[in-house]
């Protein structure tokens, strides 16, 4: 796919996916949608890419569906149709490599739902944030109700979606809807920074296999599940090459080299898969 609305770019194993609209503060579009889908599937299959940062080009991460063009994209009430923030928070959810939004100004409707289902959300200290769907009288998407509850509680996102006000970085903080506010002109540096952390110090498939086993055993009814899965993945930590070269390196006193990847070499037995 050719990008008209976003640009992708790699470098040092770090994928940037920013949205580039800033004339229109980024405004979400249904081409945007699919592009940030066909972004994230490229950087999830690429051996190069270890972590992604998402962020946006200009003053605004993006200010949520942009309708000044005469409408936005509506399909059947059945059916496979996805609505548009939808497909990107679907294609994070399911990525293999963490994802590290950087988030300055206003982060708002769509804006802010194609976040939720990143690993780490950084903000700026004039970052914007608000779940707006009941003051224009549409609702919630992008996957919005099952993730903000879980990021942070359902008290808060009762309050935040039900009264649809605009909220700072400061209560986005303390409510652990994102980790950590840094000054804007530090925001992507700081990014950068972890990005490069994880892409040097981690294994990708431990990385991914985590990743996956947060989001689907927290919500089990028992942690049951958990210790069966977590006891099939320990008990192949002989056979697991990256577990041998991390115990090496550790008595080595030296930095990792993992040989498998995230693409090719997941345990065949994770339930996800299937």
């Amino acid at each position: 796919m050719e990008y008209a609305e976003i640009v992708y770019t790699v470098e040092d194993h770090i994928a940037t996916v920013s949205l580039n609209r800033p004339e229109a503060r980024n405004g979400y579009t249904v081409r945007m949608s699919d592009e940030l889908a066909d972004a994230f599937d490229q950087a999830d299959s690429d051996e190069r890419v270890r972590v992604v940062v998402f962020t946006g080009e200009g003053d605004d991460f993006c200010v949520g569906a942009d309708l000044s063009q005469g409408g936005f994209d509506f399909g059947p009430a059945e059916g496979p149709w996805q609505e548009p923030a939808g497909r990107c928070s679907k294609r994070v959810y399911t990525m293999n490599k963490p994802v590290i939004a950087a988030i300055r100004g206003a982060a708002v409707g769509a804006g802010i739902t194609i976040t939720l289902a990143c690993d780490y959300r950084l903000a700026a200290a004039d970052a914007r944030f608000g779940f707006v769907f009941a003051r224009r009288g549409v609702f919630p998407e992008g996957g919005s109700a099952w993730f903000l509850p879980r990021l942070v509680s359902l008290g808060t996102a009762l309050d935040w979606m039900i009264s649809g006000r605009v909220f700072g970085a400061g209560e986005a903080k303390a409510a652990g809807l994102v980790q950590r506010v840094h000054q804007p002109g530090e925001l992507l540096d700081k990014a950068y920074e972890l990005a490069r952390e994880i892409a040097e110090r981690t294994a990708p498939v431990s990385v991914a296999v985590t990743r996956q086993l947060l989001y689907r055993m927290s919500g089990a009814e028992t942690p049951f599940p958990a210790f069966e899965l977590e006891s099939k993945l320990i008990a192949g930590l002989p056979d697991h090459a990256d577990a041998v070269e991390g115990v090496l390196s550790f008595f080595e006193k030296r930095a990792p080299r993992f040989p498998l990847a995230s693409a090719r070499d997941l345990p065949p037995y994770l339930p996800w898969l299937s």
